[in-house]
């Protein structure tokens, strides 16, 4: 089986003797790459271990869970990696996951913070990246100006009516 977190790879080669905690990730883009894999497959003792420590009372393990098996998982883009190599104490990998939960598509765009503590890695906490806001390429036709039509009404008399297409 090809891993989930769409490294190319076998999963018994890339991620699951990480998820099965049978070796550590080396880096932090290794770490998140098997939580990706775990939340795919369902693998919630591995998400909880791969919490930081500290950070872990924060965790609801039920509703994440519930999130993990509910949800269809498809792929993983790693975007973006600082630090977070063999040497690093902290890393952050930027990534987006794609997956459909209730019949929606979902794209979970996300900076995800790493610590290393006494030689193995774990997250510590992600921000997620909202989408830019629309930007309006054309000026906006204000209600009193004359319609784009060339019909010699205002707009809001014209083209720019409830109901009406320009």
């Amino acid at each position: 089986m090809k891993c989930p977190c769409t490294s190319g790879a076998d999963y018994a080669e890339c991620c699951e003797p990480i998820v099965e905690q049978q070796q550590q990730a080396v880096t932090a883009e290794q770490l998140m790459r098997s939580r990706y894999s775990a939340y795919a497959l369902g693998k919630i003792d591995w998400i909880m271990a791969s919490q930081s420590p500290d950070g872990r009372k924060f965790v609801d393990r039920k509703s994440t869970e519930e999130w993990s098996k509910r949800s269809e998982w498809h792929r993983m883009e790693v975007l973006n990696v600082e630090q977070g190599s063999a040497d690093d104490t902290e890393g952050f990998v930027e990534f987006k996951a794609y997956y459909t939960l209730g019949g929606e598509d979902v794209t979970h765009h996300e900076i995800a913070s790493f610590r290393k503590e006494d030689g193995t890695w774990f997250f510590v906490d992600g921000i997620e990246v909202k989408p830019r806001p629309f930007r309006r390429v054309d000026r906006k036709i204000g209600p009193n100006e004359p319609c784009t039509c060339g019909s010699g009404k205002k707009y809001k008399k014209c083209c720019g009516r409830p109901g009406v297409t320009a």
